[in-house]
């Protein structure tokens, strides 16, 4: 009981609590995915990335959030670009389309 106390005292990234938790309970393929959070500004860039962002994902299928009705429009015509760069980032073709919407952000 006193190790347990111990170790409530060190904190954690959220991040890595949160991979741990996602590699134990994501299927095998899924956990490339995973990584979407990890590389979704370094692969659209920080405008994008500044209102849109990964919120959830369906098999190959990205929801996307994104802060109005205005990016919304504008990131329609960019979607077939930002999955290429996403899978770029990915290594692979994980992400073979995208929702996006207007969302909480």
């Amino acid at each position: 009981m006193a190790e347990i106390r111990k170790n409530s005292k060190k904190f954690a990234h959220i991040g890595t609590v949160i991979d741990k938790i996602l590699q134990q309970h994501r299927p095998l393929n899924d956990q490339s995915l995973i990584q979407v959070w990890k590389v979704w500004e370094g692969a659209v860039g920080f405008p994008i990335a500044a209102n849109a962002r990964p919120v959830a994902f369906k098999g190959d299928l990205l929801l996307v959030h994104v802060s109005s009705s205005t990016w919304l429009h504008q990131l329609r015509f960019l979607e077939k670009e930002m999955i290429a760069k996403v899978n770029a980032a990915l290594g692979g073709d994980q992400v073979r389309s995208m929702k996006l919407k207007v969302g909480e952000f």
